[in-house]
């Protein structure tokens, strides 16, 4: 027989580098998840991401046993690593921080592809650029 899942949740961690302190400790425990466990688990998968922020879906069964499903890193973290930044702009429409390229709007959305829901790789560039422009980073002329 199929177990009962109890419990969904996300949580965004360091990839390869998390530990059971708070913030991802006490969400795990409040959930039903062994914390230990899980980071161990977690790491082990992560590893060769080093410290990069990934999303994750943990999903809990009625045992306590639980499954975790490993997304790929939040548009504004892959933009901010693709420009060097250490955040967005705080008034994007007047401070811009940065500008990408086509180059770099097409690898950040091929990263993500699988995350969004666009049909093509030209629609998930456009998700990423909405994210970009929110950030006060402006896309290059002609990029899309």
């Amino acid at each position: 027989m199929a177990k009962k899942v109890t419990k969904q949740f996300k949580i965004m961690a360091p990839g390869g580098k998390a530990t059971p302190a708070p913030p991802i400790g006490p969400a795990l425990g409040a959930n039903g998840v062994n914390p230990g466990q899980f980071i161990t688990a977690f790491n082990d998968r992560t590893k060769e991401l080093n410290g990069k922020i990934v999303g994750c879906v943990i999903t809990v069964y009625d045992d306590r046993s639980f499954e975790f499903e490993i997304k790929a890193s939040p548009a504004s973290v892959l933009i901010k690593s693709a420009l060097n930044l250490e955040s967005g702009s705080g008034e994007p429409n007047v401070k811009k921080v940065g500008t990408l390229t086509r180059a770099q709007l097409e690898a950040i959305a091929n990263e993500k592809m699988a995350d969004l829901n666009s049909g093509s790789l030209e629609a998930a560039m456009h998700v990423i650029a909405g994210t970009a422009r929110s950030m006060g980073v402006e896309i290059e002329e002609g990029a899309l």
